[in-house]
């Protein structure tokens, strides 16, 4: 592993030129990936293996039409490559549960019969072990029980291999069986495409990933972008000059900034007027939102997000109202000035 300076701290880090494909191709040759569900993670995940020469077959509802179709279109063939949840489990010998959180409560009684010894079950998020008094996902002793978990959406891991750049992942090892369970699951986090991989726990991975979705990357994103956009049509803004100023000029220009170099390097290049701002009013943003985030993160912990995700995911209405708030969120003044600036851009009128 490669020692790195994370700002100054010292971390262990797997690099795709430490491990390369060629080893995970040959850690992984007698191995047979069954990938069980194709919604978010898989399709990437499954497809970025297979175009790596791994051996891979996908488990999936037949019931779940539009992903059992999705799987076809992608060249998975019922019989061959495609099966029941069961009959995949049965034939992998490392089973990835890349099923929703939820949906992993409820398959977990039909396919835990099929795993066999020696096989190890693969996970992509923290939550159905950490949470197993929840959950009741409660391997059996005799496998391996291995995690890699990228950092960013199943639509970004596929998007990022087909150009040629990596994604960052995460890595832990709940359970040794076969004395081989840390090098199956490097390879696996090769072999889907990661950049570079970090070790780390099940616990850990799970507490970082529901604050972060929770917090700066999704909620808390979200909520402040609104309150902004608020305020500047409180007092007379048009709402193109309000998401402009509150999405547009984030998302097209700073935020890029950032990724390129960092926080500090986007400051250095914007005006002095911005920098001042930003460099006075950072403090009194981290402050006012600190105690939210504490509040988040024993939330976290405590279970308490993982009793609201499950009680929540597993109602029988719940596309139905999740589609409600998605709803509403789209059909915000903020979100419909959004498509109308997005139509604007001049990739968009050109055609592209």
């Amino acid at each position: 592993m490669a020692k790195i300076d994370f700002g100054g701290v010292l971390e262990a880090v797997v690099t795709a030129e430490e491990f390369p494909i060629e080893k995970a191709q040959g850690v992984l040759a007698s191995e047979t990936v069954a990938v069980l569900g194709y919604g978010v993670q898989g399709p990437a995940q499954s497809l970025n293996m297979r175009d790596n020469g791994v051996k891979v077959i996908v488990g999936q509802r037949k019931e779940e039409q539009i992903f059992w179709d999705k799987a076809i279109s992608d060249g998975f063939k019922p019989g061959e490559t495609l099966f029941s949840l069961e009959e995949a489990t049965e034939r992998g010998t490392i089973v990835q549960m890349l099923i929703s959180d939820a949906g992993q409560m409820a398959v977990w009684p039909k396919i835990k019969g099929h795993l066999k010894a020696g096989d190890a079950v693969y996970f992509s998020h923290g939550f159905s072990i950490v949470y197993k008094d929840q959950t009741k996902v409660i391997p059996p002793d005799n496998m391996d029980v291995i995690m890699v978990a990228p950092k960013g959406s199943g639509t970004t891991v596929r998007s990022n291999f087909l150009e040629g750049k990596g994604i960052n992942a995460s890595y832990a090892v709940f359970q040794d069986f076969t004395g081989r369970a840390e090098e199956r699951a490097l390879a696996l986090g090769i072999a889907i495409g990661s950049g570079y991989l970090f070790p780390t726990t099940f616990e850990k991975e799970v507490h970082s990933d529901l604050v972060g979705e929770r917090g700066v990357l999704m909620g808390c994103l979200a909520g402040v972008m609104e309150a902004q956009y608020n305020a500047l049509r409180k007092h007379g803004h048009s709402p193109s000059e309000a998401f402009n100023e509150t999405v547009e000029e984030l998302t097209q220009s700073l935020i890029l900034l950032v990724a390129e170099n960092g926080m500090d390097w986007m400051y250095a290049n914007t005006s002095t007027t911005a920098q001042r701002g930003a460099l006075d009013w950072r403090h009194k943003f981290r402050n006012a939102v600190a105690p939210l985030f504490e509040d988040l993160y024993e939330s976290v912990v405590s279970g308490e997000e993982t009793r609201i995700v499950l009680e929540a995911n597993s109602a029988p209405d719940y596309k139905e109202r999740l589609g409600k708030e998605l709803e509403e969120i789209r059909n915000s003044e903020m979100w419909r000035a959004g498509a109308a600036v997005r139509s604007l851009r001049p990739e968009r009128r050109k055609g592209k």
